[in-house]
C-alpha cells in the first residue's frame, strides 16, 4: 500500500490518501485501486502522517510516493520512497480531483500548495488495469509485433462513471523488444467500488487489441475473481490463485448459456447474409434452419431459434430461453448485444464453421452446426499437436544473452540451457527433462523469433 504525497518549497506537505497495489507479478503491479479496501480511517491517517513526516525530514519537494508493507493486523512498515510520479497516479487523481502533474509543475515554479490536508477528501473509487504486451497463455512472456488493431474503449466522464486510458501507442505501431511491456493504463471511476469494478469489466470487454499477445483476458479474470471482488488481496494473490499460470477463464453455466444464445443468433444473421450473395444457387435464397447445435467450452448445446424483426429468442432443450437483440452485422469485431435486456459485449472473429468469441477472460472457439453436421463432427479424429520435446524453442522474440551448455553435454531436469533477454527482463530457459544436447543452433547475440529452435536433443 502506497501513500501519495505532495510537498512544496514553503514547508507544506499533504498526503492524497493511499493506493492499493497488492496484485503484482514478478514485483510488477498489474491492478491498482484507490482507496484500499483494507484500510480504515485511523490507519490511513497514521500512514499519511508518517509519509509526510518522512518527506519533511529529508526536505523533499514535488510529488512522491511512500510505499509500505501492511500486515493482517494493519501494522505498517516502510519499504521505500519513489521520488517521482507513479504509473498508477491516475487513480489518485480520480478520487481527489487533484491534477498531480499540474501541482508538480507549480511546486517546481515555487508556488505554495493551494490546499491543506483537510481539503483532501476521498470521492468514490478508482481502479487501474495495466495493459502489458505479455502473453498470459505463455506464462506472461513478452510479446512483440505490430498492433494490427488498437481500439481502446471510449473515454468519458460523468457524475456516475469515468473511463480514462493513458497510452502512448497507436494502431499500426510496433511493440519492440527494447522497452518495458506496458502499453496502456486503463482506469475507471465510480461512486462505489462495486460500480468501479463493473465499469472496468465493461471497459476491458470493449478494449480491442490484436497483433500481439496481451494480458487483457487476465485483467478481466481478476475483475470477476471472488477474492478480488471481496477485497481480500495480498501480494501473493496471483501465485495463490493462478499457481499453474493462466489458461483462460471457464465460464459459469449461466454465462455459457448466454454466450451460446448470442453465438446462435449472430450465426443466423451471418447465414442469412450468405444466402443472399448474388449468383448463389441460381439467385434462389437458401432456407436457414431453426435448429442448431452450439459446440462451446467442451459442451454441445442444442438450440432452436425463433426469430422476428426485433431479434431472436433462443430456446434450449430443457425449456429455458434467452431473448437476444443486437444491431451486429457480420464482419464487426465487437458485438454489442442485449440478452434478456442485459447488455453483453463480445469480441467476435470468424473461424471455419464458427466463431472465435472472447469475453470476460474466456477465449472460446464456438462451432455452429446443423444437427446432421454435429453428428458427423463427432466422428472426426482429434488433431494432436506436433511433438517438440526434442527441441528447445525460443518462447518469445528476444536476444540470446548466453548459451549455458555445449553440444554433446548431458543435461539434467531443471538445468539452465540458455538466457533470453526481452523487454528489460532476462529469462532463463531450463531443461524439462534429462537428455543430451545434439546440436546448438544459436549463439549469444542472436535475435530470435518465437519458436525458433535454439538447440536440439538426442
Amino acid at each position: 500500500i502506497e501513500i501519495q504525497v505532495l510537498a512544496d518549497k514553503h514547508g507544506n506537505c499533504v498526503y492524497l490518501h493511499e493506493r492499493e497495489c497488492s496484485i503484482q507479478r514478478r514485483n510488477q503491479k498489474v491492478i491498482e485501486e484507490a482507496p484500499s479496501p483494507f484500510l480504515d480511517a485511523a490507519t490511513r491517517k497514521a500512514m499519511g502522517e508518517q509519509a509526510c513526516a518522512l518527506a519533511k525530514a529529508v526536505g523533499y519537494t514535488s510529488a512522491g510516493t511512500v510505499e509500505f508493507i501492511v500486515d493482517g493486523q494493519k501494522n505498517f512498515y516502510f519499504l521505500e520512497m519513489n521520488t517521482r510520479l507513479q504509473v498508477e497516479h491516475p487513480v489518485t487523481e480520480l478520487i481527489t480531483g487533484v491534477d498531480l502533474v499540474e501541482q508538480m509543475i507549480r511546486v517546481a515554479g515555487g508556488e505554495p500548495l493551494p490546499f491543506a490536508q483537510d481539503d483532501l477528501t476521498i470521492n468514490g473509487w478508482a481502479i487501474e488495469s495495466r495493459l502489458y504486451a505479455e502473453d498470459p497463455y505463455r506464462n506472461f512472456l513478452p510479446s512483440i509485433g505490430r498492433l494490427t488493431r488498437y481500439r481502446p474503449p471510449v473515454e468519458a466522464a460523468t457524475a456516475t462513471g469515468v473511463v480514462r486510458n493513458d497510452t502512448g501507442v497507436y494502431e499500426g505501431g510496433e511493440i519492440s523488444m527494447y522497452y518495458d511491456p506496458m502499453i496502456a493504463k486503463l482506469c475507471t471511476w465510480a461512486p462505489t467500488r462495486a460500480e468501479a469494478i463493473e465499469g472496468m469489466r465493461n471497459a476491458l470487454d470493449t478494449f480491442e487489441v490484436e497483433g500481439i499477445g496481451h494480458n487483457l483476458p487476465f485483467c478481466s479474470a481478476v475483475m470477476d475473481h471472488p477474492r478480488f471482488v471481496e477485497g481480500a488481496m495480498t501480494t501473493a494473490f496471483i501465485a495463490e490463485e493462478f499457481p499453474d499460470g493462466f489458461s483462460g477463464v471457464t465460464l459459469t453455466e449461466g454465462r455459457l448459456r448466454k454466450v451460446a444464445a448470442c453465438a446462435a443468433a449472430m450465426n443466423r444473421v451471418a447465414e442469412i447474409r450468405r444466402t443472399r450473395i448474388s449468383g448463389r444457387l441460381g439467385n434462389h435464397e437458401r432456407h436457414v434452419g431453426d435448429d442448431w447445435v452450439v459446440a462451446i467450452q467442451g459442451e454441445e448445446i442444442a438450440v432452436r431459434i425463433a426469430a422476428d424483426r426485433d431479434g431472436a429468442t433462443v430456446h434450449f432443450a430443457d425449456g429455458a430461453a434467452h431473448r437476444v437483440t443486437s444491431d451486429w452485422t457480420p464482419g464487426q469485431s465487437l458485438a454489442r448485444l442485449e440478452v434478456d435486456g442485459e447488455p453483453v459485449v463480445l469480441k467476435v472473429d470468424k473461424i471455419p464453421a464458427g466463431q472465435r468469441i472472447r469475453t470476460r477472460g474466456a477465449d472460446l472457439k464456438v462451432y455452429l452446426r446443423t444437427p446432421r453436421q454435429a453428428e458427423l463432427a463427432r466422428l472426426m479424429p482429434e488433431k494432436l499437436p506436433p511433438d517438440t520435446s526434442k527441441f528447445l524453442l525460443c518462447p518469445m522474440p528476444g536476444l540470446i544473452v548466453k548459451i549455458s551448455v555445449e553440444e554433446g553435454q548431458e543435461v539434467q531436469e531443471g538445468q539452465a540451457l540458455a538466457t533470453v533477454e526481452a523487454m528489460k527482463m532476462e529469462n532463463i530457459l531450463r531443461a524439462e527433462k534429462k537428455g543430451v544436447v545434439r546440436k546448438i543452433n544459436a549463439a549469444a547475440g542472436a535475435s530470435l523469433r518465437v519458436d525458433d529452435v535454439i538447440m536440439e536433443f538426442e
